[in-house]
């Protein structure tokens, strides 16, 4: 079992930046794939970014390419999400996954957090 926590979420302006985090309990972080997902009001949840167990392989939306980072920290049982040149578009709920097999991070992750709001004004 694996509890997310995501925080770092807030209200900026566009073009601004804001580095989520998502602190993750239990002893076996390291070995799943960690993403990141979305959802705007009205829309479905859609996938964002994710990281492979060591760090070695990444995975972006093309909407976010260029502009967003995923990273980890199996030390501190941390992923992040560090999102610059922020647009009005960007604004969503973001949620963390966990997930085992790296086929299923973008598509049907194991676990989820809460969801930490991000607002991007115009």
């Amino acid at each position: 079992q694996v509890q997310l926590v995501e925080s770092g979420g807030g209200l900026v302006q566009a073009g601004g930046s804001l580095r989520l985090s998502c602190a993750a309990s239990g002893r076996t972080f390291s070995s799943y794939f960690m993403g990141w997902f979305r959802q705007a009001p009205g829309k479905e949840r859609e996938f964002v970014a994710a990281i492979s167990w060591n760090g070695g392989r990444f995975y972006y939306v093309d909407s976010v390419k260029g502009r967003f980072t995923i990273s980890r920290e199996n030390a501190k049982n941390t992923v992040y999400l560090q999102m610059n040149s922020l647009k009005p578009e960007d604004t969503a709920v973001y949620y963390c996954a966990a997930a085992v097999a790296e086929w299923s991070i973008s598509t049907t992750p194991n676990y989820w957090g809460q969801g930490t709001q991000v607002t991007v004004s115009s």
